[in-house]
């Protein structure tokens, strides 16, 4: 696991060039987290449903009792979007699933 306090860059599919700073081992254990929930065909996965899901993967040292998991897990959602590595259904609610 990343050293404490240790940084990466991560972007936003809705903000293009733009990237934040975040704490890598949260980013990092909320992305496998995601890639290991989410299926490989439609329709996917709702956030409500990924994060029901994921929830029980999450270590609990950075994740206490699921503790800023929402916000960890929207913050993945539009990095890995940004990266192409997820990707969104068309239609409401939205839904997630892993691209290809």
């Amino acid at each position: 696991m990343a050293a404490d306090g240790e940084k990466i860059d991560i972007e936003n599919v809705n903000t293009p060039g733009r990237t934040e700073r975040v704490d890598r081992a949260k980013y990092q254990a909320m992305r496998d987290a995601l890639l290991r929930v989410l299926p490989k065909t439609s329709p996917g996965l709702t956030v409500a449903e990924a994060k029901t899901l994921l929830l029980p993967l999450l270590p609990d040292a950075l994740f206490p009792g699921g503790a800023k998991a929402g916000w960890w897990l929207k913050a993945a959602q539009l990095d890995l979007e940004a990266k192409g590595l997820i990707q969104r259904e068309n239609g409401k609610p939205l839904r997630l699933r892993l691209a290809g």
